[in-house]
């Protein structure tokens, strides 16, 4: 019990280290792939998001810019559909792995990948202050072995993975 306390405490400081670190990203974002639905499946929690269920996230690839296009039902999973668009922006025009999104003007958020599986299963996203984490997936349940490798890659990059929680993604009304 005393080693899995040393572990457990070893790991925590370890994060609080990295959380100091510039946050990396991914070598590569191939944009085209990048495109589609993506399914929150497990988000740190924000105002805005408040209340949301089956929320995900549309990516368009256009001339200058990707479309972005976020909805959630309200309250319950057959809940009333909230929807906002926006626009992102390549910062990093070598990885595509940076990008500034903007849902209302002149706001922009960062919005970096800092995890992709191979194949483009999942992805993690963050940004530098590690205040804001999003694991997605191209299905609404993301198997939990791939979810675990989530788990790693955003622990990994120092953010507390204790302040996750799963977004609910079954019973959804398409």
């Amino acid at each position: 019990m005393k080693h899995l306390s040393f572990i457990a405490c070893s790991f925590l400081l370890l994060s609080a280290c990295k959380s100091n670190q510039p946050l990396e990203t991914v070598e590569y974002v191939d944009l085209e792939k990048y495109q589609g639905i993506w399914y929150d499946v497990a988000s740190f929690p924000q105002r805005f998001q408040k209340g949301c269920y089956c929320t995900s996230a549309t990516y368009i690839q256009k001339d200058k810019y990707i479309e972005v296009y976020n909805r959630c039902a309200k309250d319950s999973a057959d809940g009333k559909i909230s929807s906002v668009k926006g626009k992102a922006f390549v910062r990093d025009e070598e990885s595509n792995a940076k990008l500034a999104v903007q849902f209302f003007w002149p706001f922009k958020g960062k919005y970096w990948v800092i995890g992709l599986d191979e194949d483009y299963r999942y992805a993690v996203i963050g940004e530098p202050s590690r205040r804001y984490l999003w694991i997605l997936s191209r299905t609404r349940q993301l198997p939990e072995e791939l979810y675990n490798e989530a788990l790693a890659i955003a622990a990994s990059k120092g953010f507390d993975i204790s302040k996750l929680e799963k977004v609910t993604q079954s019973n959804c009304v398409e």
